[in-house]
């Protein structure tokens, strides 16, 4: 199975939730910290066999984010950014912020309701995560198997 994930406020946040604990050399980088219990969550995943996207509509570059996580020592599969997003879904009439579809996707975790109404209308799966649920991983891990 491919699951992807959100970034901004679903993995990233500067004050919404706890971080995983960065090292010097993640701080030299400039290497964002990301929410606490995501390096276990992960590793769960790929011992389970599936597939890790990253799925953000942020304009960071595919390099950042691939460092970013294996910095942590959880490399992702493959990120999807804002420029991939756009030029796929330019072939496309379909009109959302995110289509998992098209990038083969199973299930999208975010944090927007937006998304999961989009799911609806569209006919993807996604897994709604609040930046108050303090057992967030074991929400992903129960919907998944």
């Amino acid at each position: 199975m491919i699951l992807s994930f959100d970034l901004d406020d679903t993995l990233i946040s500067k004050n919404k939730f706890d971080l995983e604990k960065s090292n010097l050399f993640q701080r030299f980088l400039g290497v964002e910290s990301i929410r606490k219990g995501t390096i276990d969550l992960f590793k769960e995943i790929k011992k389970q066999k599936h597939q890790i996207y990253i799925y953000t509509t942020s304009y960071r570059s595919e390099l950042r984010i691939k460092t970013t996580f294996y910095s942590y020592g959880i490399p992702v599969d493959f990120v999807i950014n804002q420029q991939k997003h756009l030029k796929r879904m330019n072939k496309t009439d379909v009109n959302c912020s995110k289509f998992p579809p098209i990038f083969n996707i199973d299930i999208h975790i975010d944090d927007s309701v937006g998304v999961e109404m989009e799911g609806q209308k569209y006919g993807f799966k996604t897994i709604i995560i609040s930046e108050r649920d303090e057992n967030w991983t074991q929400t992903i891990l129960s919907k998944i198997i």
